[in-house]
């Protein structure tokens, strides 16, 4: 069993709309710990990082909030950093500008990533075409965009691109699908999916990740399909199924290998009845050991 720590990061300041720093508390509201500990986990939750709160942080930056940002993505990093060795973080977002505090710092030795999200993130200020810093984690974590962001760990990339693994994508803007092409990035989307089914395309993608020590998994809401799971703020139709996703994740389950866990984009204001979080706890109890028989 794992020793699991639970670490909130309840920051909207990355989206372009709010309600997303609700996200922890929903998990949370979700029975995320006792669901954990059913499964025989230990849990330890560290409550949340603080964050600014939009309304009292001054933004005359082109990049909005981006000072505020990089200061909660930099409690996040050194909050991970101080975890015991051996284990296993679960961040709850909050936008998915956390990533880059959640990944950096959960990437010691060479850390593959998983990314499941309709999205790529691989935007910078220059190609944004929102501004939005919640679609520019990933290319941040390459080692590219605002050095604020980059300062968080000190600079430069702390992901290679072939140690990048996206599934669900549907998506893109035209600089990320050029990056996408020119770094070789494996990505499988919602195309691939259709065309080859979900155990296919899973086991070959933890395949090419399954040389490395380590894996992250940056689990997005709005890669499952919003009539399945609304609560999200950049829906896109034509996402994961429910039984895509359960099956994704008892496949990354068998592997035993996964070290740290996102869970983000989980809006309450925009859900019913926190069916999203709800749904998003019932993956991670997959991921985590639970099993049909």
């Amino acid at each position: 069993m794992a020793e699991i720590h639970l670490l909130g990061i309840p920051m909207d300041l990355g989206a372009g709309r709010r309600g997303v720093d609700m996200g922890p508390s929903a998990l949370r509201l979700a029975r995320l710990e006792p669901v954990l500990r059913e499964l025989g986990h230990d849990v330890v939750d560290h409550g949340n990082v603080p964050v600014s709160v939009a309304e009292a942080t001054a933004s005359g930056d082109a990049l909005p909030y981006a000072d505020a940002i990089a200061d909660a993505c930099s409690r996040t990093y050194l909050a991970t950093r101080g975890l015991p060795d051996g284990a296993l973080p679960i961040f709850l977002g909050g936008d998915h500008a956390i990533a880059m505090g959640t990944a950096a710092g959960a990437a010691g030795e060479r850390t593959g990533l998983l990314w499941i999200d309709a999205h790529a993130d691989l935007n910078t200020p220059a190609t944004s075409p929102s501004g939005n810093v919640h679609g520019m984690p990933l290319a941040v974590l390459l080692g590219e965009g605002d050095p604020r962001f980059t300062g968080v760990w000190g600079g430069g990339p702390v992901i290679r691109p072939e140690d990048v693994v996206y599934i669900g994508l549907r998506r893109l803007d035209p600089a990320e699908r050029a990056w996408i092409q020119r770094a070789g990035i494996r990505a499988y989307t919602m195309t691939d999916l259709d065309r080859r089914g979900m155990a296919e395309v899973a086991a070959e993608a933890l395949d090419h990740l399954a040389r490395l020590p380590r894996l992250h998994v940056s689990f997005d809401a709005d890669a499952l399909d919003p009539q399945l799971a609304p609560g999200v703020g950049t829906p896109v139709p034509g996402g994961l199924s429910y039984r895509e996703a359960h099956l994704l994740m008892e496949l990354l389950s068998a592997t035993e290998r996964v070290t740290s866990l996102d869970l983000v984009e989980v809006n309450p204001i925009l859900d019913l009845r926190n069916r999203t979080a709800e749904i998003m706890v019932e993956m991670t109890a997959s991921l985590l050991g639970k099993s049909i028989l």
